[in-house]
């Protein structure tokens, strides 16, 4: 089964270099990404969809022209304190903050977020229902789960930091019981 994977169009908090919030939405640039990702998308199949519920994803799922499941699994990592500010905002009004997540961004939580370990294991409780379901999927969601996606595949989120997922780009993972790989990365 192939599970492919799109990462929402260019956001106002991606423009601006800020950890997003649930409710930045899509750039005009965002918007005309998704339009040519929609011309890809024709050449895959799938029988169901699955959507962040974040305001970006719905709107990156709107603009493809489809509708999806809604599932909290895949929305985006929980910044907590961090979210809506810039790595040198967050890093002047959280500097202690700052030193821990960055000695230890796998199991330091953010405060009134969460950590990588914990997003990646409801990331891989995603994975291992659409294992069990065994038909090809579309998933409208962010780059920090795509890249827990393709640590999926590797068996461990200790890769997290190994990927980059562009904005509107295509990311497939073929997958059964026992065997899964990635065969695409950055499709556009």
């Amino acid at each position: 089964m192939d599970i492919i994977f799109i990462r929402h169009g260019e956001s106002h908090d991606n423009l601006e270099k800020r950890f997003s919030r649930d409710f930045t939405t899509l750039t005009e640039e965002g918007i005309e990404q998704i339009k040519n990702t929609r011309t890809l998308l024709e050449k895959y199949h799938f029988s169901k969809v699955y959507v962040s519920p974040l305001k970006r994803t719905l709107q990156t799922l709107s603009y493809l022209g489809l509708q999806g499941e809604e599932d909290d699994r895949i929305r985006e990592m929980n910044f907590g304190v961090f979210a809506g500010l810039t790595f040198q905002e967050y890093q002047k009004d959280y500097p202690q903050e700052t030193k821990l997540w960055m000695e230890d961004s796998f199991n330091y939580t953010i405060p009134e977020g969460e950590n990588i370990t914990d997003t990646y294991k409801r990331v891989e409780s995603f994975m291992v229902d659409l294992l069990d379901r065994n038909e090809n999927v579309l998933v409208v969601t962010h780059e920090g789960i795509i890249r827990l996606a393709c640590c999926w595949v590797i068996g461990s989120s200790e890769h997290f930091f190994r990927f980059r997922i562009e904005n509107a780009s295509l990311t497939v993972i073929s997958a059964d019981k026992d065997y899964r790989y990635i065969k695409k990365l950055n499709h556009k």
